[in-house]
């Protein structure tokens, strides 16, 4: 294949990873906008004869007389397929990403935070919320703020598809970007289970590279129902997701002023801070680097599927702003007495 081909064959594999994580059927304005995070500078001109390429290869469809796209069931098989070489580092890619796109602002508790989208069938979602209080309540999670929004809503760029009820939960990447506008790098390594014990953590039963990954290492762990987050939550004794990451040991002032600010602002996703150069929770630490463990902001929702629950997980996917977030607590409530203008059925 020349370097030419496999260039336009990026940008059309671009363009089939946005329509992919949309609900919604997508113009070219949109996906040119959008192309600039994948690094590609194109105009909406150009993004329609590629369009048209794809339509005519059966990859995608245009609904209505716009020019809306969406994908087929080929497109989407395509996109499960694709060059294994653009596929890999996607998650970093995305981590990165939105922690660049992260404004918030402890101090003034406003700002743009990362976030996760998790889509539940309406007459599950109720036993959902049940299942994930306890996680909240004991804290494994980023933060207890979320946002529920039914069918035809957003939460940010995501519109929750027809029958579905969509919660953001807030991702660990908010410490990435918080720490990154402090001027602190951070090395993501990886996604993990960690297992707790007396509430304390002990040790990573299990890791991902999140440089050699396709995909959010939590949903792998989630799928494949590797977690224990319930019974951590009722005994203290469990295994959950968490990352782990790297800062250099001369930023350790600097963090620790930053993550203190967004301990305060209701942040409490930090397991534990290495000592410089220690192995951390057994995990060895690059040279004049600090080790560092994040709890998974996707807790609350392995809790649930752990009580048979499914829900179709977004990790990682867009940012939400703080000040349209509220308490766990206060949405259940909200959820209650929104339901009979929704209709659900529980």
């Amino acid at each position: 294949m020349s370097f030419e081909s496999q260039s336009v064959e990026r940008k059309e594999l671009a363009i089939l990873r946005i329509l992919s994580e949309s609900t919604e059927s997508l113009g070219a304005r949109v996906i040119a906008n959008h192309l600039k995070e994948y690094g590609f500078e194109l105009g909406e001109r150009a993004v329609r004869y590629h369009l048209r390429l794809m339509d005519e290869r059966g990859l995608t469809y245009l609904m209505g007389q716009r020019d809306g796209r969406v994908l087929t069931d080929k497109g989407m098989e395509e996109v499960r397929s694709a060059l294994v070489n653009d596929k890999v580092g996607f998650a970093i890619s995305k981590i990165e990403n939105l922690s660049f796109r992260t404004t918030f602002d402890p101090e003034k508790r406003s700002g743009l935070v990362p976030v996760n989208i998790s889509l539940f069938n309406k007459e599950d979602f109720k036993r959902a919320l049940k299942a994930m209080k306890p996680a909240f309540d004991s804290g494994y999670c980023t933060s207890d703020r979320v946002a529920i929004a039914s069918e035809g809503e957003q939460l940010g760029e995501v519109t929750i598809p027809p029958g579905k009820l969509g919660l953001a939960t807030v991702c660990s990447i908010v410490f990435n970007g918080s720490l990154l506008k402090a001027g602190v790098p951070m090395d993501s390594r990886f996604g993990g289970i960690l297992q707790v014990r007396n509430k304390q953590p002990l040790r990573f039963t299990e890791l991902i590279d999140y440089s050699g990954c396709s995909l959010d290492p939590s949903d792998i762990f989630i799928n494949a129902r590797m977690t224990s987050v319930g019974e951590a939550a009722r005994n203290g004794d469990g295994k959950l997701l968490a990352n782990f990451r790297e800062i250099p040991a001369i930023c350790r002032t600097v963090a620790t002023k930053v993550l203190a600010d967004l301990e305060e602002a209701g942040f409490k996703g930090l397991v534990i801070i290495g000592n410089t150069s220690d192995p951390v929770c057994e995990i060895p630490v690059g040279f004049n680097k600090m080790g560092m463990i994040l709890l998974g902001g996707l807790n609350p929702i392995a809790a649930a599927e752990e009580v048979g629950i499914g829900a179709d997980n977004m990790g990682m996917i867009t940012v939400m702003e703080y000040e349209d977030m509220v308490n766990f607590r206060d949405a259940v409530i909200n959820y209650r007495d929104l339901e009979r203008f929704w209709e659900v059925s529980v």
